[in-house]
């Protein structure tokens, strides 16, 4: 996403994160440092489906047509993916994975606040040697149903192999559908099928289609996917990140892991709805949205009550600006 006003929201995040975030280990689902000092503005991630502990992701412009990936044992790029036949991208903002294991990458951010007529999908199979290499993508010509807008999340369906896009709104956004097919000879439309009341920065289906997690700079929601009918469950537990950007299932589905822009940038697991282990099994309803785990019924270790202050203070300041910035 390029720098604008709405930016700010990530760039007072740095503030909460200096107070309150904890240290990322290089272990795997347990977390990664993006190490690859060309990848400085990590907006998208995706689990690998063909190779265990790889993870893919991208910048998000002014890159080329490039996919790198990641070892999270080691958070070093074991592979760089030339994307073919695709032009020059403009904003790339996520990529998915989908059931026949091909790679989706959604050029889908519109810097100019929704003025693009029409945004791109690219589509590839994921290589089974991880090694420097040239792969064809096909192109999809998308459009919205209900006009231009920007968007940064991108989600294809693990059952269906349906797309969707969530759009990228401060007020709240859509979940949109794509055709049951893309064509790559027309125009792709999609149609706004619910609302998400959230500032979308990413998405992600579940391994087994039930359920659709979403997430913006200070907070996520999970629902569950109802046969498309999606049905609140509750407020994800979104680390606190400098820029959150990416959120993707770890292969297994046990963990939501999250990403975030920069040079060096993090990635931190949190536990999955439903899932075992240490912390919530579940979205909380009430509880605040950027958390770690804890045992306080609140969703947050002691520790990062600290950063929960810092958020208050942190959207203080970002709406105060978004105020001056509408009156000059």
């Amino acid at each position: 996403m390029r720098r604008s006003p709405s930016f700010l929201a990530g760039a007072v995040a740095v503030l909460v994160v200096a107070l309150a975030a904890p240290a990322v280990a290089d272990s795997g689902d347990d977390g990664f440092t993006i190490k690859d000092p060309r990848i400085t503005e990590s907006s998208g991630l995706a689990a690998s489906h063909a190779h265990p502990g790889i993870y893919w992701t991208h910048n998000d412009s002014d890159d080329g047509a490039y996919l790198y990936a990641v070892d999270s044992s080691t958070g070093k790029t074991v592979a760089t993916i030339t994307m073919t036949g695709v032009g020059a991208p403009r904003d790339v903002e996520a990529i998915s994975i989908g059931p026949d294991g091909d790679l989706y990458v959604g050029d889908i951010g519109d810097n100019l606040g929704g003025k693009w007529p029409y945004v791109w999908i690219y589509k590839l199979p994921e290589p089974k040697v991880l090694k420097d290499q040239t792969i064809h993508a096909t192109q999809y010509v998308v459009k919205y149903a209900d006009g231009p807008r920007n968007a940064e999340a991108l989600m294809v369906h693990p059952k269906t192999g349906r797309v969707y896009i969530a759009d990228k709104d401060e007020d709240g956004g859509h979940l949109y559908e794509g055709p049951a097919q893309l064509s790559s000879t027309g125009t792709n439309v999609f149609k706004p099928v619910a609302t998400i009341d959230l500032w979308v920065t990413d998405g992600a289906f579940s391994p087994d289609g039930k359920q659709l997690a979403v997430r913006g700079y200070f907070g996520g929601i999970a629902y569950t996917w109802n046969g498309g009918k999606i049905k609140r469950q509750g407020r994800l537990n979104v680390p606190l990140q400098g820029q959150g950007e990416s959120i993707t299932y770890s292969a297994d589905g046990s963990k939501l892991m999250y990403g975030s822009e920069g040079a060096d940038s993090g990635v931190q697991p949190e536990n999955a709805p439903g899932s075992s282990g240490s912390g919530s099994k579940s979205p909380s309803e009430g509880g605040g949205s950027a958390s770690g785990s804890g045992g306080d019924g609140s969703g947050m270790s002691g520790g990062l009550k600290v950063g929960a202050i810092a958020v208050a203070a942190a959207f203080a300041v970002l709406f105060g600006f978004r105020r001056l910035l509408r009156r000059n």
